[in-house]
């Protein structure tokens, strides 16, 4: 009692080390955990008053430290809100792994957990500023991704995305991919 330890909430350090109330460089995820043990709380407990500290002054005035921390989450929303968007463009693959037949990747109406009136094709995905790819289904026919009504298209859905790439071996309008050992 008495004492902020917001950090602990997302990184789950109950440690001395990590009763802190300092959230400057914890990550939109973690922001995220923040913000909804926040609401938890105002939605299950009547507030009391406010802790004098990093975010309240000792007139319950609300510091910089708080209106960067909001300012924080708020950008981890957004972050949050475009990576659904981008799950709902690429959802990913469904795969699966055995010593014997290898990696099979492939794609239903509902992998990735995005229900949808599409199949798809497995892709290498590369974003940029990340290492790597994932596997991703990709439509393959109408307009691209955000062109809804856009007559002036190739009909190949988001196949032309300059940052997919086909899987070696695999024909490229095959559902399903198998990657031998």
């Amino acid at each position: 009692a008495g004492r902020d330890a917001t950090r602990a909430f997302a990184t789950g350090d109950f440690t001395q080390a990590g009763l802190v109330d300092d959230v400057s460089a914890l990550s939109p995820g973690e922001m995220l955990a923040i913000q909804s043990w926040l609401s938890f709380y105002s939605h299950s407990y009547h507030p009391v008053g406010k802790l004098v500290g990093r975010f309240y002054d000792e007139n319950g005035a609300p510091t910089e430290a708080l209106r960067q921390a909001e300012a924080a989450i708020e950008e981890a929303l957004k972050f949050q809100a475009e990576s659904e968007r981008r799950k709902q463009q690429f959802p990913p693959c469904n795969s699966e792994w055995s010593s014997a037949g290898g990696s099979r990747f492939w794609c239903s109406r509902q992998s990735g957990g995005v229900n949808r009136d599409w199949t798809g094709v497995p892709r290498k995905l590369y974003r940029p500023g990340s290492r790597g790819s994932h596997c991703v289904c990709v439509r393959t026919t109408g307009p691209p991704w955000g062109q809804p009504d856009s007559s002036e298209h190739s009909d190949r859905g988001d196949l032309d995305n300059p940052h997919l790439q086909e899987y070696d071996g695999c024909h490229p309008l095959a559902e399903q991919c198998v990657l031998k050992v």
